[in-house]
């Protein structure tokens, strides 16, 4: 009876796994201020930005379809709290990244993390 019990359980997490309906959700981020925050900051000089016309940059990674990435910088898993700290000081935490940190608010943070989260 056991088998049935864990083969069950395995492919019920199985489904799970590929979600791609999942949107990781950034607590008291907002997405439209977040748009607003990644062009005050110029996020779009070094990065490729879905829904912001003038982001083409090229020496960081295009940012589209961030919420199906595992991992934030290839180490890191991508997680809201994660990907806030990394967009105010990536340096704290890869200091060999050429991203450098940003001086923007924990509010601009979070709501950047949430639009990167909802783009395509």
């Amino acid at each position: 009876m056991r088998v049935p019990v864990l083969l069950l359980v395995f492919f019920a997490l199985c489904a799970c796994a590929d979600d791609s309906s999942y949107i990781p959700e950034v607590p008291q981020g907002d997405p439209q201020r977040g748009r607003a925050a990644l062009v005050q900051f110029d996020c779009g000089v070094c990065h490729v930005i879905p829904g912001i016309p003038a982001a083409v940059g090229q020496v960081g990674p295009a940012l589209d379809n961030y919420a199906l990435r595992p991992y934030l910088a290839g180490k890191f898993p991508n997680e809201p709290e994660t990907l806030v700290r990394w967009i105010l000081d990536a340096p704290a935490m890869a200091p060999q990244t050429a991203m450098p940190a940003i001086a923007m608010s924990q509010q601009e943070a979070r709501d950047a993390a949430a639009y990167l989260y909802m783009s395509d």
